[in-house]
């Protein structure tokens, strides 16, 4: 499975990224090359958190698709 990272540039010139198969997986970037980092930082926290608590995730083999 791959979970997809959204991305757009806002009017402020910030970058968003979000990965919508995690709800709350959303983060700013100043650069998009930084906002993916950050967001895939955060996914991975977040599924961390939920094999702590035993809950399911999905297969890990290529998890990341980027998505312009």
């Amino acid at each position: 499975m791959n979970l997809r990272v959204e991305i757009e540039k806002e009017e402020d010139h910030r970058w968003i990224a979000e990965i919508p198969a995690l709800p709350g997986v959303l983060v700013y970037g100043q650069t998009r090359q930084e906002a993916i980092a950050h967001v895939k930082a955060l996914a991975l926290r977040v599924l961390a958190d939920r094999l702590e608590h035993g809950e399911s995730v999905p297969e890990t083999a290529e998890l990341f698709l980027v998505a312009a």
